[in-house]
């Protein structure tokens, strides 16, 4: 029997806005992901896909529900455990790439190795490892400005893997990036499920959605 790696029970999520105004971005969500599962998630704007991302990735709470790692009710956790959640277990993948524009890539993938006990010198090896998975050995010292898209979300990725991490988070991956590009992720993904880890991905993107095994759809904040 595979192990249940990400479980959400009827997560909501309320926003208010100004005088009083409520919006409800996630109404009763009920999920389970095994581990070694590929996760897309499917939806028009708005719909609540990264909301609930958000959620599962430890970057926002619900207003009620609950939500389990492994079966450890993280959904009440104080700062510090989600904190080491998101350090140690998790990657993320953002659709603007986040990456710091003043370091260099092989110095933005190695950022998140700083709080480890690696020296210089084994961080710098391993995010130059990573640049050559990703096919980028030769921008290491590129700002992101330097970078194309597909480069730039090529660097990201390698980031969120740098910390060996069990499940990777990733919001709309490829929407900004030409197919070339895309391809390149979406293999990169594939290799890290057939290691043995977990994806959950949102996106619109027909080829992550067949490479996926697990297909959920949202409408209004609702899992369809």
């Amino acid at each position: 029997m595979n192990q249940s790696v990400l479980k959400a029970v009827n997560l909501n999520k309320r926003y208010t806005l100004g005088r009083g105004h409520e919006v409800w971005a996630l109404k009763d969500a009920d999920l389970n992901v095994e581990k070694g599962t590929w996760l897309n998630i499917s939806g028009p704007s708005g719909s609540g896909k990264s909301t609930l991302l958000a959620i599962l990735a430890a970057l926002d709470r619900p207003t009620s529900g609950d939500f389990f790692y492994f079966g450890e009710n993280l959904s009440s956790a104080n700062d510090v455990r989600l904190a080491r959640y998101r350090k140690d277990k998790i990657g993320i993948v953002f659709q603007e790439y986040q990456l710091f524009e003043e370091l260099n890539a092989l110095e933005n993938i190695s950022m998140p190795l700083v709080v480890t006990s690696m020296n210089k010198k084994q961080r710098q090896e391993k995010a130059m490892t990573l640049l050559e998975s990703v096919g980028l050995a030769d921008r290491a010292l590129h700002q992101p400005r330097q970078l194309s898209g597909g480069e730039r979300q090529r660097v990201a990725l390698a980031r969120a893997l740098v910390h060996n991490p069990e499940i990777l988070f990733a919001d709309e991956p490829t929407s900004n990036i030409d197919k070339k590009a895309a391809d390149m992720v979406t293999t990169l993904f594939q290799t890290f499920k057939e290691q043995g880890n977990t994806l959950v991905i949102v996106s619109h993107s027909h080829e992550l959605a067949e490479a996926a095994e697990q297909q959920l759809h949202m409408e209004a904040g609702r899992i369809q």
